[in-house]
Formats: C-alpha cells, sequence, structure tokens
C-alpha cells in the first residue's frame, strides 16, 4: 500500500509540474491563477498522500498551504473585479 500512496503521490506530483506550463504560458491572467491554484491542491494532495504514506505528520504545512491558496485565489479575483473609482458601472 505504500508503494502505491507514493506512485499515486509522483503522479499527482508529475501533473502540478505540468500546470507551470501553464503559468509561463498562459494566455492571461485568469489562466495563470487557476494553474497557481492547481499548484495548492496539488501540494496538498502530495503533502497528504506521502503523510498517508510514511506517517511524517505534514498536517501543519498542508494547512498553511490551504489558506494560502485560498487567500491567493480570494485576493486575485477582489482585485479583477474592482470597478475604477471614474467608472461607476464599470462598462467604460
Amino acid at each position: 500500500m505504500v508503494e502505491f500512496l507514493l506512485g499515486a503521490a509522483g503522479f499527482v506530483l508529475l501533473m502540478v509540474a505540468l500546470g507551470f506550463i501553464r503559468i509561463v504560458r498562459g494566455p492571461d491572467d485568469a489562466d495563470r491563477m487557476m494553474a497557481v491554484q492547481l499548484l495548492g491542491t496539488g501540494g496538498v494532495a502530495v503533502l497528504l498522500l506521502i503523510d498517508a504514506a510514511t506517517g511524517v505528520g505534514a498536517i501543519d504545512v498542508v494547512l498553511t498551504l490551504v489558506l494560502l491558496a485560498a487567500f491567493a485565489a480570494v485576493g486575485f479575483f477582489k482585485n479583477a473585479t474592482d470597478v475604477p473609482a471614474n467608472e461607476p458601472d464599470g462598462r467604460g
């Protein structure tokens, strides 16, 4: 079972590494932000799989990563939806 969990963690880590391509080549900021969310979610999955396989005890790191990913998403979307002060309806 340990080998399976470590193999699954390696697979998820490989998929997360492919997300770096989207961060670098993303056509716009929203695509890049979604790739960063993928990195956060994939990092949590990898850490939880490794924790389940080896019993390292990475729950504190996982919770910190979850909070950082959530705050990054909220900050991005709040910034992306702000209406400029001189345009009350946001339509230009």
